[in-house]
């Protein structure tokens, strides 16, 4: 069983094999995972939710539901939501750019950074930051069509469980957004990933009902 903290703006990555299971927790509630997945044979197929969206007809992630590559072939499925259907496909990760554009001068850590290094850190060099599946994150479109993002209703404790339908290496999350706490995450057989707003870890759990 594997168990690390993803502290506040920082990000990191850990290898998922088939069948296991990850959980992503949010200890003091009000934090938003950006989650990324990759092949382990190559980091060139990655976890799209623009697919899956498609494949779901729903631009939300829903418990049950599997959630594809690129290439549109299954790499997890949603296994279990204790945080009550409030995640989001639809914002990209935050990047350098970004925060310039909100006025910031100088180096702002960003969600787009940490995914970098921390696939740097298991040996990946990667030119392309894909879209994340944004876990805790509350957006809605109402009915002028605009993206509306809330403040976030999670409460502590809330949590995602994914289990890997391929090896996945790595499985990245980050906790990189202004005002964020750290996350808690855990990977293994059976593993989890939590998070909170102001840092995170992880942490494997032993294959259930639903392991493989």
């Amino acid at each position: 069983m594997k168990r690390s903290v993803i502290p506040a703006s920082e990000g990191r990555a850990h290898r998922v094999p088939k069948g296991a299971r990850l959980r992503i927790t949010t200890p003091k509630g009000a934090q938003a995972a950006d989650f990324f997945a990759y092949n382990a044979e190559t980091v060139s197929e990655w976890l799209s939710p623009m697919h899956t969206w498609v494949l779901n007809r729903s631009v939300k992630p829903r418990e049950g539901q599997f959630l594809i590559s690129r290439f549109r072939r299954p790499m997890l499925t949603f296994t279990e939501d204790g945080a009550g259907g409030v995640h989001d496909m639809m914002l990209a990760a935050c990047d350098q750019f970004r925060y310039e554009q909100y006025g910031h001068k100088g180096h702002h850590p960003s969600c787009a950074e940490n995914l970098q290094i921390s696939m740097r850190r298991e040996g990946y060099e990667i030119d392309v930051v894909p879209q994340p599946i944004n876990f805790f994150t509350n957006t809605f479109i109402d009915a002028d069509s605009a993206l509306i993002s809330p403040p976030n209703p999670v409460a502590p404790g809330a949590y995602v469980e994914l289990e890997a339908l391929m090896n996945l290496g790595p499985v990245a999350a980050c906790a990189s957004r202004i005002g964020l706490r750290p996350l808690r995450s855990r990977a293994g057989r059976r593993s989890r990933c939590r998070t909170d707003g102001v840092g995170s870890r992880w942490t494997p759990v032993r294959a259930g009902k639903h392991g493989a």
